[in-house]
């Protein structure tokens, strides 16, 4: 492992020891503040302290940034790929099957800086601002959602088919000040300050192309800041606008990044690659299309989901990862279609949006003995 720029604000431990850091009492984190007792009966089977009446978890403790330290979720995900060895030139970050568009790493950390860069000099956007997105999937979506909260920018995307009323009423709850739309979805949107820019126009991607001499925004961006205002699904009432703070996605990616599995070097795995069917707007997606970036995994983002095109994209691929929810495992147990796709690169299954029964988890783990089943539960539930 090595370290770079990228990783001034980390504890000293998180960069000598890597995925396996202890945290040391010295290095400051929201966990290590709480007020536990000086001695406590943590069952070691359930994690279940009888005092506290909580159950802890089990993993070793996750190193986290100091709280108090300047940091968007931008800076912190760039800062874990430059510290690991992914060959950022050649790796995919995102591919598209139906129009065979692709990024590098390399490519979206340009158009990163780049995009940055322009909207801060050409519309001067500020920490706080909040930046309504109504666009379908594209390459253009995770990459505008890291050069916004770049900026300290709070994002607030939604689900381009919803009603005029809907999204009235989501526009009135999160205040923004300028809109990223398409040329389909821009007439949902009513004038705002900033007015709304056209992700699929000439005039945007030329935002993305790097310029000679552009240096990178200067831009102080707190971890308590709101990162983003995703929506619920309504299902109880109106629907309501949820927001997340850098610190909290922060806090989620390093979880992940610290208790992943740490491959074996006499035996390397395939590389790992995710399909994504979800919505980029819903929570889910959103924090795919972040967690990705973080351990340099391709995606393969599918704008429509069709059960046949998903299976294609399995097996041309060579799709490791997929999130999912019950009704498509209860398809793969079902659909004879299974038997016509070579299936065998899939390793795991996250499963999520409702419970999954024992059952059907059972019969999928008979049909596809290799696929692990991994249980998801999303921090809010917005669509």
């Amino acid at each position: 492992m090595t370290t770079s720029k990228y990783l001034s604000f980390l504890p000293t431990d998180y960069i000598q020891t890597g995925t396996q850091a202890q945290r040391s009492s010295s290095s400051p984190s929201s966990l290590a503040a709480l007020p536990y007792p000086k001695k406590m009966a943590i069952d070691p089977r359930s994690g279940f302290c009888q005092q506290t009446k909580t159950f802890h978890s089990l993993r070793p403790p996750t190193p986290f940034p100091p709280p108090h330290q300047p940091l968007s979720i931008t800076q912190f995900v760039l800062s874990l790929l430059h510290s690991s060895t992914i060959p950022t030139t050649t790796t995919t970050y995102l591919t598209i099957p139906s129009t065979a568009q692709s990024l590098t790493y390399s490519q979206a950390i340009d158009q990163i800086y780049s995009l940055s860069s322009s909207l801060k000099n050409h519309y001067s956007l500020n920490n706080n601002d909040v930046a309504f997105i109504l666009c379908p999937p594209s390459l253009h979506v995770p990459i505008l959602y890291f050069s916004l909260l770049y900026l300290g920018v709070t994002i607030s995307p939604a689900n381009p088919l919803s009603s005029d009323s809907e999204l009235a009423h989501q526009i009135q709850l999160c205040k923004p000040k300028i809109a990223f739309a398409t040329s389909q979805t821009a007439h949902k949107l009513p004038s705002l300050p900033l007015g709304t820019i056209l992700i699929d126009s000439p005039e945007f991607t030329s935002l993305t192309h790097p310029k000679p001499q552009t240096t990178h925004p200067q831009v102080e961006v707190s971890q308590s800041d709101v990162a983003a205002i995703l929506y619920s699904s309504g299902t109880t009432g109106r629907v309501k606008g949820v927001a997340l703070t850098h610190r909290n996605l922060i806090t989620l990616i390093s979880g992940f990044h610290h208790n992943k599995a740490v491959p074996d070097p006499n035996q390397p795995g395939p590389p790992p690659v995710s399909l994504l069917i979800l919505p980029l707007f819903h929570v889910f997606g959103f924090f795919k299309s972040i967690n990705a970036f973080s351990i340099g995994e391709t995606l393969v983002l599918m704008e429509r989901f069709d059960f046949v095109d998903m299976l294609k994209c399995v097996e041309k691929y060579r799709i490791t990862h997929m999130p999912v929810s019950p009704p498509l495992i209860v398809a793969f147990v079902k659909a004879d279609l299974t038997k016509k796709y070579d299936l065998s690169s899939l390793k795991t299954l996250g499963c999520g949006g409702a419970p999954l029964g024992k059952e059907v988890a059972d019969a999928l783990k008979e049909k596809f003995p290799h696929v692990e089943i991994v249980q998801v539960i999303p921090s809010i539930n917005s669509e």
